[in-house]
């Protein structure tokens, strides 16, 4: 069952409203000058797999029967796993990829796959969060500021005292891989010190 060497993403969305990200936006267009500008924020857990896969509808069937992917009934799956196949990504949203600091692969996750299929493979999790703004502003920027927890006025995201964040590099574009990459050195307006890891 096992194939060639690659890596796929997994993009899973709730069916019903989000509350998390809804919550997100109310918090960030409230409080925060960053989001005064911000009209739309989507939340998606993504997990890589990275190793033999096999082919699409083969990966896509195994993810759907595991409960250690996704819930079917309450989750919508969207498998990528060539960077010419379509993320579910709008051309005028910024992306960024939140996971903890060294704590993105998935063990249990690993081993049923070993299990189902007799290869080993890497998987790792994050959250990824697809953020809009209204037109006219610096949105990459904006996108930044938002993220990194700095204090009470600056970040809403991602926490850096345990948790990494790396931003799509364009608009509507999601690298392949995303996660299990090196670390990019400066994120657009990164304070110093304080750049993503």
């Amino acid at each position: 069952m096992s194939g060639e060497p690659r890596v796929a993403q997994a993009f899973i969305e709730m069916r019903a409203g989000d509350p998390e990200a809804l919550s997100a936006l109310a918090v960030a267009q409230a409080h925060l000058e960053s989001g005064r500008s911000l009209v739309g924020i989507r939340r998606f857990r993504i997990f890589e797999l990275s190793g033999s896969l096999p082919p699409s509808p083969v990966l896509q069937e195994l993810l759907h029967r595991s409960t250690q992917f996704y819930n079917p009934s309450k989750e919508e799956c969207l498998v990528r796993s060539e960077v010419s196949e379509p993320a579910p990504c709008a051309a005028d949203e910024q992306w960024v990829v939140v996971f903890e600091r060294g704590g993105d692969r998935r063990s249990a996750a690993e081993r049923w796959w070993r299990h189902e299929t007799g290869a080993r493979i890497e998987v790792r999790e994050g959250v990824a969060w697809a953020l809009r703004f209204e037109p006219g502003v610096d949105a990459a920027s904006l996108a930044s500021d938002l993220t990194v927890t700095l204090d009470r006025q600056h970040g809403l995201l991602c926490n850096p005292h345990f948790q990494q964040w790396r931003p799509a590099p364009d608009p509507g574009s999601i690298p392949l891989p995303w996660i299990a990459t090196k670390p990019i050195t400066r994120g657009p307006r990164a304070r110093k010190g304080k750049e993503p890891s």
